[in-house]
């Protein structure tokens, strides 16, 4: 059975350029989720180790830095991006007009810059109210990603909360892609910086992606198209 993988990843931080090498050497699409004003405008911040010090958040004392806004056609070309708002503005913590402001901001930034249509959406630490899942349709987006697992995708109700199968660093993620084969699709995201800088978990997580690419019934597709095909279901 034929199997439409798609992925995505959050925040625009400079550790997506890695997994975009990754990306391409083994012609795996992704949609990166951006939040533009948390970016610097030509400067782009490495990734980097807190100091021990250093008590601010982090991913385990490592941070993934932030692309610069003056190079996001180059290192995103040839990949979809969405908004995940303008500086990651969570729904039902700030008003609805900021949180919809934020989401529409981002995804007109975006489609100046790209030059092409920007339809998706992947709520900040995915929290959603029925209030902004309406507000976002309204805006037309074509869907809205939340982060709460599911088995099979097509199962979602609305397009405005839609879940994904799993996390890409997830234990068991080969046997969700397993799974999730009969179902004809498979879905999942995550943020680069938390392959921080180990090694280990930048191979292991090429290893999956090459597993996936060298399957034969396996295409990869943009999550838009992925949204496409659930929204037959709805």
């Amino acid at each position: 059975m034929k199997v439409k993988v798609a992925q995505c990843y959050d925040d625009g931080v400079a550790t997506d350029i890695k997994m975009i090498e990754i990306l391409r050497k083994y012609n795996a699409k992704a949609t990166f989720n951006l939040c533009p004003g948390l970016l610097p405008a030509t400067e782009r911040i490495e990734p980097y180790r807190l100091a021990p010090e250093d008590k601010s958040w982090s991913y385990k004392g490592f941070r993934g830095g932030h692309v610069a806004i003056s190079e996001l056609t180059d290192i995103y070309k040839g990949f979809e991006v969405a908004s995940h708002c303008w500086e990651h503005e969570n729904a039902g913590m700030v008003e609805d007009k900021v949180f919809i402001d934020s989401a529409v901001r981002t995804k007109d930034f975006l489609e100046d810059t790209f030059q092409r249509p920007c339809r998706g959406f992947a709520y900040p630490c995915s929290r959603h109210t029925p209030s902004t899942e309406k507000m976002l349709a309204d805006a037309g987006f074509a869907y809205a990603r939340t982060v709460d697992a599911v088995d099979d995708i097509k199962t979602c109700h609305s397009l405005m909360i839609f879940n994904p199968n799993t996390h890409f660093m997830a234990p068991d993620f080969m046997e969700k892609f397993a799974k999730a084969k009969s179902t004809g699709m498979f879905y999942f995201w995550g943020h680069t910086y938390e392959l921080t800088d180990d090694p280990e978990l930048w191979e292991e997580c090429e290893r999956r992606i090459a597993a996936i690419s060298a399957d034969p019934d396996v295409e990869w597709v943009n999550v838009t198209d992925l949204a496409e095909e659930v929204k037959k279901y709805l």
